[in-house]
């Protein structure tokens, strides 16, 4: 894999101990990304249930209406990527990677491992150690599936990022000074494609922070 395009979606720092969850979103981007396989929305790291477990997620593919999510596609030569920096270098430590395997329907996840180059381009990295079929859109409930102590879900989800595009605008025009309580959701009804991916702590390495960014990668 050799960058074509890259969006970073954040650069966060997350600890391994304490709760909560951190996100970064990133929706309405430049028309030659806007409604690619490689368009980035939102980023989420958070801790399990388990909470020995990290939660990857990686959406992709916003603003889809109900009525185009049934024929939306994961793309088997986009690779979407979680980097992973566990000493503070902001440089990745370790990969997490995801690429759609078409013939199958499944979404393959390789790592988390030690990359063999950092930087702008990428290769599969490793054996194969988790594989999932994509849930259907309007399923009766996720497909998921566990393997070497790896839980996956890949498929449609209604978009959770909430955000007031209106007032906003207005915000930056002028027109307002602060946002509504409550406020108008811009991408209600909208759905994106997710790829969800819990991980052992004690795979990750480290003993303090991670700094998590997410990319996606075209095939060349």
């Amino acid at each position: 894999m050799k960058r074509k395009k890259i969006l970073l979606a954040c650069l966060i720092a997350i600890g391994l101990i304490t709760g909560g969850i951190l996100y970064a979103s990133d929706h309405i981007d430049s028309p030659t990304v806007t409604g690619q396989s490689t368009d980035i929305t939102d980023l989420y790291v958070f801790q399990g249930a388990n909470t020995s477990n990290l939660v990857f997620v990686a959406n992709t593919q916003g603003l889809l209406s109900p009525t185009a999510t049934g024929a939306a596609k994961f793309d088997p030569n986009t690779l979407i990527q979680f980097s992973i920096d566990n000493n503070g270098d902001n440089v990745e430590d370790l990969v997490l990677q995801c690429i759609y395997d078409s013939v199958n329907n499944k979404m393959n996840i390789y790592g988390p491992i030690k990359p063999s180059a950092t930087g702008t381009q990428s290769k599969i990295e490793g054996p194969l150690v988790a594989s999932v079929a994509v849930t259907p859109y309007g399923a009766a409930s996720p497909i998921t599936a566990t393997q070497n102590g790896i839980m996956v879900f890949a498929g449609p989800r209604d978009d959770p990022f909430f955000f007031d595009l209106d007032q906003y605008h207005k915000i930056i025009a002028g027109t307002a000074t602060s946002f509504n309580n409550p406020g108008t959701d811009a991408f209600a009804g909208t759905n994106v494609l997710s790829v969800v991916v819990e991980v052992p702590k004690a795979a990750l390495g480290g003993t303090g922070k991670l700094n998590v960014w997410l990319t996606t990668r075209k095939k060349v």
